[in-house]
């Protein structure tokens, strides 16, 4: 009975004026924040384009295992444009980076139809 009576007030609170304004204030915050963080690889998103349509034309469809070869040509070539625009090779974390943007792309591409 008295959980009826707490979830009651509680409901009571975030119907109120002051509850909708506080609820969506903090809605607010939270997708500020999210949208604030980027991934790194978005920043070399063009490279990794262009790496991802070089390897769907580079590895024949019959060939094996075509998919792991393409998204390998394709992180090669993302890394090349990494270390082209920086002066300096990727580390670890930021191979990573790209490898995760390469697959996130390349799957865009594939479903808007594009490759």
């Amino acid at each position: 009975m008295t959980y009826d009576i707490a979830l009651g007030v509680i409901w009571a609170a975030l119907n109120s004026p002051v509850g909708i304004t506080a609820v969506a204030s903090v809605a607010l915050w939270v997708l500020n924040k999210v949208y604030a963080w980027r991934p790194e690889w978005q920043a070399y998103e063009g490279a990794i384009v262009k790496g991802v349509q070089w390897a769907e034309r580079e590895i024949p469809d019959d060939a094996q295992n075509k998919y792991i070869l393409r998204a390998d040509l394709a992180l090669q070539y993302a890394l090349k444009a990494y270390d082209r625009m920086n002066g300096k090779r990727a580390d670890a974390r930021m191979r990573e980076q790209l490898a995760m943007g390469v697959e996130i792309v390349h799957a865009e591409l594939e479903t808007s139809g594009v490759l």
